[in-house]
Protein backbone atom coordinates (compact mmCIF):
# COMPACT_ATOMS: atom_id res chain seq x y z
CA UNK A 1 0.00 0.00 0.00
CA UNK A 2 1.10 3.54 -1.18
CA UNK A 3 1.70 5.93 2.06
CA UNK A 4 1.49 8.74 -0.39
CA UNK A 5 -2.07 8.48 0.52
CA UNK A 6 -3.74 8.00 3.98
CA UNK A 7 -6.81 7.00 5.59
CA UNK A 8 -7.45 6.95 8.94
CA UNK A 9 -11.29 6.87 10.68
CA UNK A 10 -12.85 7.73 14.25
CA UNK A 11 -16.22 6.92 14.46
CA UNK A 12 -18.36 7.78 11.43
CA UNK A 13 -15.99 10.01 10.40
CA UNK A 14 -12.64 9.36 8.18
CA UNK A 15 -9.53 11.15 7.26
CA UNK A 16 -7.98 10.75 4.02
CA UNK A 17 -4.16 13.17 3.41
CA UNK A 18 -2.51 13.67 0.36
CA UNK A 19 1.21 12.29 2.26
CA UNK A 20 3.47 14.18 -0.13
CA UNK A 21 4.61 17.09 2.28
CA UNK A 22 8.00 17.65 0.43
CA UNK A 23 6.64 18.49 -2.86
CA UNK A 24 3.63 20.83 -1.41
CA UNK A 25 1.38 17.80 -2.18
CA UNK A 26 1.96 18.24 -5.74
CA UNK A 27 -0.23 15.88 -7.66
CA UNK A 28 2.11 13.56 -9.51
CA UNK A 29 1.18 10.05 -11.17
CA UNK A 30 1.75 7.86 -8.43
CA UNK A 31 0.12 10.31 -5.96
CA UNK A 32 -2.94 10.26 -8.25
CA UNK A 33 -3.17 6.40 -8.28
CA UNK A 34 -2.17 6.25 -4.42
CA UNK A 35 -5.37 8.82 -4.07
CA UNK A 36 -7.63 6.30 -6.68
CA UNK A 37 -6.78 3.22 -4.42
CA UNK A 38 -7.93 5.12 -0.69
CA UNK A 39 -11.09 6.19 -2.87
CA UNK A 40 -11.78 2.83 -4.27
CA UNK A 41 -11.12 1.51 -0.31
CA UNK A 42 -13.71 4.30 0.74
CA UNK A 43 -16.19 3.61 -1.58
CA UNK A 44 -16.52 -0.09 0.56
CA UNK A 45 -17.13 1.46 4.07
CA UNK A 46 -20.67 1.60 4.59
CA UNK A 47 -19.54 2.69 8.71
CA UNK A 48 -18.26 6.28 7.67
CA UNK A 49 -20.97 9.43 7.28
CA UNK A 50 -18.14 12.10 6.32
CA UNK A 51 -14.48 12.05 4.81
CA UNK A 52 -12.09 14.61 5.45
CA UNK A 53 -9.76 15.73 2.80
CA UNK A 54 -6.69 17.11 3.28
CA UNK A 55 -3.03 17.69 2.91
CA UNK A 56 0.14 16.91 4.83
CA UNK A 57 2.44 19.83 5.88
CA UNK A 58 1.51 23.46 5.50
CA UNK A 59 0.13 23.10 2.00
CA UNK A 60 -3.25 21.27 0.48
CA UNK A 61 -2.03 20.66 -2.78
CA UNK A 62 -0.14 22.54 -4.94
CA UNK A 63 -1.69 21.05 -8.21
CA UNK A 64 -0.12 19.15 -10.98
CA UNK A 65 3.54 18.19 -10.65
CA UNK A 66 4.70 20.03 -14.15
CA UNK A 67 8.12 19.68 -13.55
CA UNK A 68 7.66 15.94 -14.01
CA UNK A 69 5.50 16.71 -17.29
CA UNK A 70 8.11 19.20 -19.16
CA UNK A 71 10.63 17.06 -17.78
CA UNK A 72 9.08 13.83 -19.35
CA UNK A 73 10.07 13.07 -22.95
CA UNK A 74 6.86 11.26 -22.87
CA UNK A 75 3.76 13.46 -23.78
CA UNK A 76 1.20 10.77 -22.43
CA UNK A 77 2.74 11.24 -19.48
CA UNK A 78 0.25 14.78 -19.31
CA UNK A 79 -2.54 13.13 -20.72
CA UNK A 80 -2.41 10.79 -17.68
CA UNK A 81 -2.09 12.85 -15.18
CA UNK A 82 -4.46 14.64 -16.52
CA UNK A 83 -7.05 11.50 -17.14
CA UNK A 84 -6.32 10.61 -13.51
CA UNK A 85 -7.23 14.44 -11.89
CA UNK A 86 -10.11 14.23 -13.79
CA UNK A 87 -11.06 10.63 -12.61
CA UNK A 88 -10.56 11.31 -9.09
CA UNK A 89 -12.69 14.55 -8.92
CA UNK A 90 -15.67 12.29 -10.52
CA UNK A 91 -14.84 9.83 -7.55
CA UNK A 92 -14.93 12.06 -4.73
CA UNK A 93 -18.13 14.07 -5.85
CA UNK A 94 -19.67 10.11 -6.26
CA UNK A 95 -18.12 8.99 -2.88
CA UNK A 96 -21.26 8.02 -0.48
CA UNK A 97 -20.12 10.24 1.93
CA UNK A 98 -19.65 13.81 2.51
CA UNK A 99 -16.52 15.60 1.80
CA UNK A 100 -15.34 18.21 3.86
CA UNK A 101 -12.35 20.07 2.42
CA UNK A 102 -9.73 21.15 5.13
CA UNK A 103 -7.82 23.34 2.94
CA UNK A 104 -4.87 23.63 5.52
CA UNK A 105 -2.85 25.88 3.49
CA UNK A 106 -2.04 26.55 -0.63
CA UNK A 107 -4.50 24.85 -2.59
CA UNK A 108 -3.42 25.61 -6.19
CA UNK A 109 -4.99 25.08 -9.81
CA UNK A 110 -5.84 21.08 -9.65
CA UNK A 111 -5.29 21.40 -6.07
CA UNK A 112 -7.83 24.65 -5.78
CA UNK A 113 -9.90 22.11 -8.00
CA UNK A 114 -9.71 19.43 -5.02
CA UNK A 115 -11.17 21.55 -2.76
CA UNK A 116 -13.75 22.88 -5.15
CA UNK A 117 -15.21 19.46 -5.93
CA UNK A 118 -15.86 18.73 -1.74
CA UNK A 119 -19.12 19.30 -0.65
CA UNK A 120 -17.73 21.45 1.80
CA UNK A 121 -15.11 23.16 2.66
CA UNK A 122 -13.26 25.14 5.04
CA UNK A 123 -9.73 26.96 5.41
CA UNK A 124 -7.85 29.78 7.48
CA UNK A 125 -7.54 33.18 5.99
CA UNK A 126 -3.98 33.19 4.98
CA UNK A 127 -3.95 30.12 2.91
CA UNK A 128 -3.46 30.81 -0.93
CA UNK A 129 -5.86 29.57 -3.05
CA UNK A 130 -6.81 29.83 -7.24
CA UNK A 131 -6.18 28.72 -10.54
CA UNK A 132 -3.01 30.32 -12.34
CA UNK A 133 -3.21 28.36 -15.14
CA UNK A 134 -3.40 30.44 -17.78
CA UNK A 135 -0.78 32.56 -16.23
CA UNK A 136 1.50 29.32 -17.72
CA UNK A 137 0.49 28.47 -20.59
CA UNK A 138 -2.31 25.94 -19.62
CA UNK A 139 -5.98 25.08 -19.99
CA UNK A 140 -7.94 24.75 -16.59
CA UNK A 141 -10.80 22.49 -18.67
CA UNK A 142 -10.66 19.46 -15.69
CA UNK A 143 -11.27 21.67 -12.51
CA UNK A 144 -13.50 24.55 -14.62
CA UNK A 145 -16.55 22.18 -14.48
CA UNK A 146 -16.25 22.08 -10.20
CA UNK A 147 -15.45 25.66 -10.16
CA UNK A 148 -18.76 26.82 -12.17
CA UNK A 149 -20.67 24.60 -9.82
CA UNK A 150 -19.44 25.74 -6.68
CA UNK A 151 -19.40 29.89 -7.05
CA UNK A 152 -21.56 30.00 -10.34
CA UNK A 153 -20.25 30.76 -14.15
CA UNK A 154 -19.63 34.61 -14.20
CA UNK A 155 -17.45 34.04 -11.49
CA UNK A 156 -15.99 31.25 -12.58
CA UNK A 157 -15.29 33.47 -15.40
CA UNK A 158 -13.60 35.87 -13.94
CA UNK A 159 -11.30 33.59 -11.65
CA UNK A 160 -10.26 31.32 -14.01
CA UNK A 161 -9.37 33.71 -16.97
CA UNK A 162 -7.63 36.72 -14.58
CA UNK A 163 -5.33 33.45 -13.27
CA UNK A 164 -3.52 34.09 -10.77
CA UNK A 165 -3.65 33.46 -6.35
CA UNK A 166 -5.83 34.89 -3.63
CA UNK A 167 -6.11 34.43 0.01
CA UNK A 168 -8.24 32.37 1.63
CA UNK A 169 -10.42 35.07 3.02
CA UNK A 170 -10.83 35.84 -0.41
CA UNK A 171 -11.41 32.94 -1.63
CA UNK A 172 -14.22 32.52 1.16
CA UNK A 173 -15.44 35.53 -0.21
CA UNK A 174 -15.80 34.31 -3.74
CA UNK A 175 -17.87 31.55 -2.59
CA UNK A 176 -15.02 28.90 -2.94
CA UNK A 177 -14.63 27.62 0.11
CA UNK A 178 -18.29 27.29 2.76
CA UNK A 179 -16.10 29.07 5.51
CA UNK A 180 -12.88 30.52 7.05
CA UNK A 181 -11.16 30.72 10.14
CA UNK A 182 -8.66 33.57 10.85
CA UNK A 183 -5.69 31.92 11.16
CA UNK A 184 -3.94 28.46 10.73
CA UNK A 185 -3.88 27.37 14.79
CA UNK A 186 -7.91 27.67 14.92
CA UNK A 187 -8.21 25.36 11.40
CA UNK A 188 -8.25 21.78 13.34
CA UNK A 189 -11.11 22.83 15.90
CA UNK A 190 -13.00 24.42 13.23
CA UNK A 191 -12.73 21.35 10.84
CA UNK A 192 -13.28 18.59 13.34
CA UNK A 193 -16.89 20.59 14.95
CA UNK A 194 -17.60 20.50 11.22
CA UNK A 195 -17.37 16.77 10.56
CA UNK A 196 -19.33 16.37 13.96
CA UNK A 197 -21.89 18.26 12.72
CA UNK A 198 -22.37 16.66 9.38
CA UNK A 199 -22.03 13.54 11.35
CA UNK A 200 -24.69 13.74 13.04
CA UNK A 201 -27.21 13.32 10.14
CA UNK A 202 -28.66 9.63 9.29
CA UNK A 203 -25.98 8.19 6.77
CA UNK A 204 -29.18 7.12 4.51
CA UNK A 205 -30.29 10.87 4.23
CA UNK A 206 -26.83 11.97 3.70
CA UNK A 207 -26.23 9.57 0.90
CA UNK A 208 -29.71 10.59 -0.61
CA UNK A 209 -29.39 14.12 -0.77
CA UNK A 210 -26.01 14.24 -1.87
CA UNK A 211 -27.46 11.67 -4.74
CA UNK A 212 -30.39 14.40 -5.32
CA UNK A 213 -27.73 17.37 -5.35
CA UNK A 214 -25.30 15.74 -7.92
CA UNK A 215 -28.26 14.97 -10.19
CA UNK A 216 -29.78 18.61 -9.96
CA UNK A 217 -26.14 20.64 -10.76
CA UNK A 218 -24.89 18.05 -13.50
CA UNK A 219 -22.80 16.35 -11.24
CA UNK A 220 -23.02 12.95 -12.88
CA UNK A 221 -21.89 14.82 -16.33
CA UNK A 222 -18.67 12.31 -16.12
CA UNK A 223 -17.85 12.81 -20.20
CA UNK A 224 -17.71 16.28 -19.31
CA UNK A 225 -14.82 15.80 -16.56
CA UNK A 226 -13.22 13.64 -18.95
CA UNK A 227 -12.89 16.04 -22.41
CA UNK A 228 -11.91 18.33 -20.20
CA UNK A 229 -9.27 16.18 -19.72
CA UNK A 230 -8.11 15.75 -23.64
CA UNK A 231 -8.72 19.15 -23.69
CA UNK A 232 -6.05 20.56 -21.23
CA UNK A 233 -3.32 17.58 -22.56
CA UNK A 234 -3.96 19.17 -25.97
CA UNK A 235 -3.07 22.52 -24.71
CA UNK A 236 -0.31 21.39 -22.62
CA UNK A 237 1.76 20.01 -25.04
CA UNK A 238 1.52 23.35 -27.36
CA UNK A 239 4.84 24.70 -28.04
CA UNK A 240 3.09 27.76 -26.12
CA UNK A 241 2.57 25.76 -22.79
CA UNK A 242 6.27 24.22 -23.05
CA UNK A 243 7.53 27.63 -23.45
CA UNK A 244 5.63 29.23 -20.46
CA UNK A 245 5.92 26.27 -18.47
CA UNK A 246 10.06 25.86 -18.44
CA UNK A 247 10.49 29.59 -18.17
CA UNK A 248 8.24 29.56 -15.09
CA UNK A 249 9.56 26.50 -13.73
CA UNK A 250 13.13 27.68 -14.71
CA UNK A 251 12.75 30.61 -12.05
CA UNK A 252 11.30 28.45 -9.03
Amino acid sequence: MSELATVTSQGRIGTLVINRPEARNALSIELLRALHERMDELLGRGDLSVVVLTGAGKAFCAGMDLKAVVGSPDSRAAFELLHLLAELCIKIRSLPMVVLGKVNGAAIGGGCGLACVCDVSITHADSKMGFPEVDLGVCPAVVAPWLVRRVGAGRARQILLMGGLMSGQQAFEAGMVNRVVPGVGDLDAAADEMAARLATGGPEALRATKNLLNAIDGSLDHEQGRRGAELSAKVLSLPEARTMLEAKLGKS
